[in-house]
């Protein structure tokens, strides 16, 4: 699989990482066996950065993660997690030091590790990532040998590039998809040139990019795209990317017209990512081996061609912009 350096991490890793989000839960029930079973098919494919954070299934994901580790201690895996949503009340009053200390602590333990290889602030309040003391807080934590590198995962572009601007953030976290376009504006080009990485999340508008939805889908009462289709449980940006339901699924079916032969559409909607100039890596989940082996398989897709990426700037243009282009 093609690297890349992952900004100012340093670190060389695969550019279809693994997000462990399914692993942990709010996507339907996913058994220890099964999740080991993906990180495992993910690894053996060549994946070599994987995701978590500590309130996937509260720290559930982060155990089964640090279980697989000890069954591959030799296997050059990078980890990033994440911390901050276990504040309650989640305001920017809770980001403090000792906070910032207890979450830690808890992640190591959960992870079986003495030092974190990335650890991401979690969608804090706004005004966490405009604070001096955010960074200085998090500076510690480097001093101290707790974490080898920060970075944040934001909802907005605004978000994104206070973030950038910052001299010791290693990598922005941002929701990239066919469906949200926007940080290809201005997020990545700034990145580029500050030389922060690109982490890219929901790559699949929380599987519509698939093409497998349709008007009658369902999903389990424990699934964020049945809990949080209208954002009533966290940002509606998270469930489908924030696109209508239906207007997404009318779309991803058009975008499915553009697929490669051979390939699936789930693979051309992750390709599409790998080719925007200043992604480092792209984080689908997997809920089973064989989505796994073939969401990492997308890295070995050819570039698409012009047409295609043509095609889909149209849909977005044409079905999409309307209800995410002002917003995130």
């Amino acid at each position: 699989m093609e690297t890349r350096v992952l900004g100012r991490t340093g670190r060389s890793v695969g550019v279809v990482g693994l997000g462990c989000w399914q692993l942990g839960g709010d996507w339907g029930d996913v058994s220890s066996d099964a999740a080991l079973s993906v990180l495992g098919a993910a690894v053996d494919a060549g994946v070599t950065f994987l995701d978590t954070a500590d309130v996937y299934g509260d720290g559930r994901s982060e155990k089964l993660v640090g279980e697989f580790l000890v069954s591959r201690p030799s296997s050059g895996l990078t980890v990033a997690t994440k911390m901050g949503r276990r504040a309650d009340p989640h305001t920017a009053q809770q980001y403090t030091l000792d906070n910032f200390r207890a979450w830690n602590d808890r992640s190591r333990q959960n992870l079986g590790v003495d030092t974190l290889d990335l650890v991401q602030l979690h969608c804090p309040p706004t005004s966490v990532y405009e604070r001096q003391s955010t960074y200085d807080d998090l500076d510690t934590l480097v001093s101290e040998g707790r974490i080898a590198a920060y970075g944040v995962s934001v909802e907005t572009v605004d978000e994104a590039l206070t973030a950038i601007a910052r001299p010791n953030v290693a990598t922005v976290q941002i929701i990239l998809n066919i469906f949200r376009r926007k940080p290809l504006l201005d997020v990545l080009p700034a990145a580029l040139e500050a030389g922060v990485g690109i982490i890219a999340r929901v790559p699949l508008a929380s599987g519509l990019l698939s093409g497998k939805y349709d008007e009658t889908t369902t999903f389990a009462d424990s699934d964020h795209r049945n809990f949080n289709r209208h954002g009533e449980a966290f940002d509606v940006g998270e469930t489908f990317a924030g696109v209508p339901y239906e207007v997404g699924v009318r779309a991803a079916q058009d975008v499915a017209a553009f697929t490669p032969s051979g390939a699936s559409t789930a693979q051309l909607a992750l390709r599409w990512i790998v080719d925007q100039p200043g992604v480092s890596v792209v984080i689908p989940g997997a809920r089973n081996a064989e989505q796994a082996r073939a969401n990492a398989a997308a890295a070995d897709l050819a570039p698409l061609s012009a047409e295609t990426l043509a095609g889909l700037e149209r849909i977005y243009d044409d079905q999409i912009a309307e209800h995410v282009a002002t917003r995130w």
